[in-house]
């Protein structure tokens, strides 16, 4: 499953949400979107793992806090 995970921190990294994912289970990849031109996180990215595992991640993260912001995590719609 795809997830969306928005109202990031500008400061987490990739391998930090990862590690915070894998709690539940294998994370399969992760990407936090960035500016073109500056290369800063624009706050918000994706992150895909197996269903069941993306579905309790999702339970349990969405609205917890990292680095002193709450995340929204849902599962991504496609374009």
């Amino acid at each position: 499953m795809n997830m969306y995970i928005g109202n990031l921190n500008y400061r987490v990294k990739e391998n930090q949400l990862e590690e915070v994912l894998a709690t539940y289970g294998a994370v399969n990849s992760v990407k936090i979107i960035k500016d073109r031109e500056t290369g800063k996180s624009k706050g918000f990215g994706f992150a895909e793992m197996e269903d069941a595992e993306a579905r309790q991640a999702i339970l349990a993260l969405n609205g917890s806090e990292l680095m002193g912001r709450e995340m929204v995590i849902r599962e991504a719609t496609q374009k």
